[in-house]
């Protein structure tokens, strides 16, 4: 198993697969939402500029599916909020989706680098808030009032992940550093564990359906579901500490 000293933070990563298991559609699985809609009309600027409606639509069915599609976090989500609950030092969780499945399994520590599906900003007032319902063009700013400036709080393609100096930070001084469910193919998370191999103190665990592309630049690579790896792995790093299991 993974070591780690106690009291030493632990950075989680999360990607699609935590939530696949939930029921969400994935984007970059062969079957998933890029080999249906084209990246570039529903997640860069440009394509929200060049079609907005489009965009509103895509990420309205997206919101639609999170809040009414009976989905909810699986055995890997509630893991993970009890490690934080448990573990006597610090646990944060850096999540890639945009769901908030985390939230409601229980996990406070959290940083969504790509945004928010239940949260949009105003591109005028530049302040996120939420949002279950369906936003339209027409859809007003509660706070300048103005139509045609409301977007999804999302990191698209060409923008930058948001919170990139905690992370970092974070990164730099955790004692392991755990991956689940994560391709290896997007930046900048994907060059996560290369930032806490070259530190030298962390240890690396990735947990994931079947090796990531970046694989070989973990200390250890544990291949299934998550909902059975994360649940097993939380239970021996709790367990090695003699902390309460509940």
């Amino acid at each position: 198993m993974p070591q780690v000293s106690t009291p030493g933070s632990i950075v989680v990563l999360t990607g699609a697969g935590i939530s696949k298991e939930s029921g969400l559609d994935t984007f970059r699985d062969h079957d998933g939402l890029w080999a249906r809609v084209r990246i570039e009309d529903v997640a860069t600027p440009e394509g929200f500029h060049r079609d907005p409606g489009r965009v509103q639509h895509f990420y309205n069915a997206r919101r639609r599916e999170l809040s009414e599609g009976g989905i909810e976090p699986n055995p890997a989500h509630l893991a993970l909020a009890r490690l934080e609950r448990d573990w006597p030092g610090e646990v944060l969780i850096v999540t890639q989706n945009i769901d908030d499945l985390h939230e409601r399994a229980g996990t406070s520590n959290l940083i969504h680098m790509h945004g928010e599906l239940l949260k949009i900003r105003c591109e005028r007032c530049q302040r996120p808030m939420r949002w279950a319902a369906d936003l339209e063009v027409s859809s007003l700013c509660p706070d300048c009032g103005r139509a045609g400036v409301l977007r999804p709080h999302v990191v698209w393609f060409g923008e930058v992940p948001l919170e990139m100096d905690r992370i970092l930070t974070a990164l730099d001084r955790c004692s392991l550093f755990v991956s689940i469910g994560t391709s290896g193919h997007v930046y900048p998370a994907a060059g996560f564990v290369s930032a806490v191999r070259n530190g030298g103190r962390a240890r690396t665990l990735e947990l994931n359906l079947e090796p990531s592309n970046g694989a070989s630049l973990f200390h250890d690579v544990r291949t299934g579901p998550a909902s059975e790896l994360v649940p097993a792995f939380v239970d021996e790093v709790l367990t090695s500490v003699g902390a309460i299991v509940r």
